[in-house]
């Protein structure tokens, strides 16, 4: 007999993306009585409910503490599922994501947290931008996730419910790494945390220069301030200034993936790509240090 999943989306003014996401989860290969959607409106200017409740298995709840994470554990509080999955309103699961996901869960003694794939996908796949060129090599490697920095980015996760009540949720009051925070804290606990390259969703890459600066910029600023808190001063002042240096070793990574995935098609736009690099590496360490004055 398959196990319950709750399915747990946080979602912030994004109406057309989740009714395409909803719609992806109403086709599952996995038994329908046994899974539900909990949709939890983050405080939306527009309504939801006209869309969700078009779908029989999506439940509409409400957030009104701003933040992802905050929403996410709003979903945790009201889900029904021992085991749980973590996905975003701009994602499309593949139709056999729960079935994948859940098997590779109950596969793994001692699982913590299972990680999917996060496909990305362009506009117009023939001819990607720089910017989402950059965002595909830079952002979702959950596979990089997992093995190196021991956490995986809750845009496709699974999880048992029991992992949250012995390590707690979320941090509510962090606004970007709080898959990071909470991944980690699992690892420590003596968890496995495993990635799964078949339970795939997909997620379309940043389109626009002020999105990517937005993502670059949160990311960055939270890395900024859990560094000051914790490090020493002279290590902390040295390591920030440390990434002044140009970034020519992950400029060759990012390259040479590009190039492995045959998306760099003439000199032009492996020159926009490098711009782009190196315009957001020196905009996110003067967004950083900005943000923490």
């Amino acid at each position: 007999m398959e196990r319950f999943v709750s399915v747990i989306i946080p979602v912030f003014n994004d109406a057309e993306r989740l009714k395409i996401c909803l719609t992806a989860l109403e086709t599952q290969t996995y038994p329908q009585d046994c899974y539900e959607e909990i949709v939890v409106d983050n405080g939306s200017d527009e309504s939801l409910e006209n869309i969700v409740k078009q779908f029989p298995q999506a439940k509409l709840a409400y957030c009104n503490n701003p933040g992802s994470y905050a929403a996410r554990n709003h979903g945790i509080s009201l889900a029904k599922g021992e085991i749980l999955a973590f996905t975003d309103s701009d994602c499309i699961p593949a139709s056999d994501w729960l079935t994948m996901g859940v098997k590779r869960l109950v596969a793994t003694a001692n699982c913590g947290l299972v990680a999917g794939k996060i496909e990305i996908f362009f506009k117009n796949n023939d001819r990607p931008r720089a910017i989402e060129l950059y965002d595909s090599v830079t952002f979702f490697n959950q596979k990089q996730y997992i093995e190196e920095k021991r956490y995986g980015a809750t845009a496709n996760i699974f999880t048992e419910k029991l992992v949250f009540e012995r390590v707690g949720l979320f941090n509510s009051q962090l606004k970007s790494g709080g898959d990071r925070e909470w991944g980690q804290r699992v690892f420590a606990q003596g968890y496995s945390l495993v990635y799964a390259d078949e339970a795939r969703v997909a997620h379309p890459a940043r389109y626009s220069f002020g999105q990517m600066y937005h993502k670059v910029a949160r990311v960055r600023g939270v890395g900024y301030e859990q560094a000051r808190a914790t490090q020493p001063l002279l290590i902390y002042l040295l390591t920030t200034l440390s990434h002044l240096k140009p970034p020519f070793r992950s400029t060759r990574r990012k390259l040479h993936q590009l190039s492995q995935e045959d998306s760099l098609k003439n000199t032009l736009q492996v020159t926009q790509v490098l711009c782009v690099i190196f315009t957001m590496h020196y905009l996110g360490f003067f967004a950083q240090t900005y943000r923490g004055r």
